[in-house]
């Protein structure tokens, strides 16, 4: 059983490290890139916005009926295989891609990276999902290394302004202050909702030194322009399924390496969204024990 266990770790893995092999391999690449400043423009963002508009209208519309979870919305078969994989205790996980009426939405300048991911925490409860969703002073024990610091700005009523620090570390390091307006929804007594959109996402220099700051000279590199999250929370079959869907917009690459780099940048925000999934069960799991600790101290030095 301990070799079956160990097998499957390395198994999961041996995805992440040939990733960082391959990123490794064109690091020469990889830095020219990472070394210009791409400013977001107008036209980007207002693009973004148009699609950030239509994805949340088919959010609203599939609120009612039978399509509360992406899974639910799925064909047939393939519903009910996703039902079952969730039940296994896997993860399931879809790129989503939203269309206006003219086809595919054209976002000049930029990438958006569009995912959906649904777990299920069996014996959990409603409420103990929520509580973990909503100790946003807890964030960066829960998502530990990838948010390094969190803090709960104001809160009234269903709506909430918090700050999170992003961290990222594998060829370069990069650290993002993000501030998020958040909305939460009850739908009805084994429903509810949440979602957050970003207001301002920065670029941070030298992280954990005594002269750590925020970017203000115009030189972000579009690591991460914006962040919309929707979280949809449903207690049902013995259990609970969370869902989390993320919209991000970043940078594009240039052409002559986006056939190396395009694929790890689509990979990624599934590896993250795996991550993220697996650290809110764990912390539900924690909870429902009653073993969920103090607010961590600040993680920052």
């Amino acid at each position: 059983m301990k070799c079956s266990k160990a097998r499957d770790r390395a198994n999961s893995f041996r995805p992440i490290l040939q990733k960082i092999v391959l990123l490794i391999s064109i690091f020469p690449w990889l830095h020219g890139i990472s070394a210009y400043a791409t400013n977001l423009k107008p036209e980007t963002s207002a693009s973004f916005d148009h699609y950030v508009r239509i994805a949340e209208a088919r959010m609203e519309n599939n609120l009612e009926g039978a399509r509360f979870l992406v899974i639910d919305q799925l064909p047939e078969g393939q519903r009910k295989q996703a039902y079952e994989q969730l039940h296994r205790g896997e993860i399931f996980i879809q790129e989503m891609n939203v269309q206006d009426g003219n086809g595919p939405i054209r976002i000049p300048n930029g990438l958006v990276h569009h995912w959906a991911g649904v777990i299920f925490i069996p014996k959990a409860t409603l409420k103990e999902v929520n509580d973990v969703l909503q100790d946003y002073e807890n964030e960066a024990r829960i998502y530990d290394p990838e948010i390094r610091r969190a803090k709960l700005i104001s809160q009234n009523g269903n709506q909430s302004k918090v700050y999170l620090q992003f961290f990222s570390k594998s060829i370069i390091t990069v650290v993002l202050d993000g501030y998020f307006d958040v909305t939460l929804k009850s739908i009805d007594k084994t429903r509810s909702e949440s979602y957050s959109h970003s207001t301002r996402i920065v670029e941070v220099t030298n992280p954990g030194t005594a002269d750590e700051h925020e970017r203000t000279d115009g030189g972000d590199h579009g690591y991460m322009w914006r962040l919309n999250s929707y979280w949809r929370v449903q207690e049902k079959d013995g259990g609970v399924y969370v869902q989390n869907e993320s919209i991000t917009l970043t940078r594009t690459v240039p052409v002559m390496l986006a056939w190396i780099v395009n694929p790890l940048i689509k990979s990624l925000p599934r590896d993250v969204l795996a991550h993220m999934l697996n650290d809110t069960q764990d912390a539900v799991r924690k909870k429902s024990k009653g073993s969920m600790a103090a607010p961590l101290e600040d993680k920052g030095n």
